[in-house]
């Protein structure tokens, strides 16, 4: 509130914001500037709120509008060079979480690839939630920028999570980015590709088509006619000449790609191959093993 307003009431300022940006919205851009009960605003936040009202009614996603936003147990630095994390992606997070802990139970060593890091969501969620049990972790990006969010967030996470340190980056298109010497040496790859169609990225909402990276929105046709799966079946073709044996595929999915992925790995040699669905009962995660 501004100095002066009565504690117990919203003064103009609040209410004006109230009225622009919704009671939500309005609670996590005062608390983004440290405006709270009992702390009036002083010039400068009520400036800086004002800015920030004005670029999310403008239409830009109040992630980007705020410049950080929460995966998980991490608050990320968020930007137009990547894509916002979101909870079917913190979900998918889970699956390979529990996949990894399949393949490691024996205590060996294991090798994680994040291919499309964009923020470094999974990559540095990984590192984090299974630090101590001998991961590596690498992310890779075939945007510089994106990567250099990556790196931006593991310097601001470094101090405060174990395992944030040790994740390595890599620039390239998905598998070439990557070291020819670690062909058959990853335990696990997970993806969050890009898995919307041309036609589908038209009719997305304005807050999404007019603000986020289309190279991580919009994928080509893939070969069998699937549209928007030609990322997804990147991905899968170079598991099997990748992966250690035993070793899998995370791979976050559209919910009509379930059967083309299926049908992917199954024919890429996968000893097994399932879909699971979101919490939202949406299919979202191909999971396919090898070995």
């Amino acid at each position: 509130m501004v100095a002066g307003n009565d504690p117990g009431r919203p003064g103009s300022f609040e209410r004006s914001l109230l009225a622009d940006l919704g009671r939500r919205e309005a609670a996590w851009v005062l608390e983004d500037v440290g405006v709270g009960p009992g702390r009036p605003a002083t010039a400068d936040q009520v400036r800086a709120v004002a800015e920030l009202s004005r670029r999310r009614v403008a239409g830009e996603p109040l992630q980007y509008v705020l410049g950080h936003w929460p995966f998980r147990h991490l608050d990320l630095l968020v930007d137009r060079r990547a894509l916002i994390p979101r909870p079917e992606t913190e979900w998918v997070t889970d699956v390979a979480l529990a996949e990894l802990d399949r393949l490691v139970g024996d205590g060996r060593p294991a090798r994680v690839v994040d291919l499309g890091t964009g923020t470094g969501a999974i990559a540095l969620s990984v590192a984090t939630e299974r630090a101590g049990f001998g991961v590596e972790v690498t992310g890779t990006d075939v945007e510089p920028d994106a990567l250099d969010l990556a790196r931006s967030n593991q310097e601001r996470l470094a101090a405060g999570h174990d395992g944030v340190g040790s994740v390595r980056w890599r620039q390239g298109s998905w598998w070439e980015a990557l070291d020819p010497g670690e062909r058959g040496t990853i335990t696990l790859v997970v993806a969050n590709p890009p898995y919307v169609s041309a036609m589908e990225w038209e009719v997305l909402d304005p807050v999404v088509r007019d603000y986020e990276p289309h190279r991580a929105l919009v994928a080509e046709t893939g070969s069998d006619g699937t549209p928007a799966f030609a990322a997804v079946e990147t991905i899968l073709t170079g598991a099997p000449e990748w992966l250690s044996r035993p070793g899998a595929a995370v791979v976050e999915i559209s919910p009509a790609q379930g059967a083309s992925a299926l049908w992917a790995a199954e024919r890429l040699g996968a000893s097994g191959a399932r879909v699971l669905s979101d919490l939202a009962g949406r299919p979202r995660a191909l999971v396919a093993r090898w070995g």
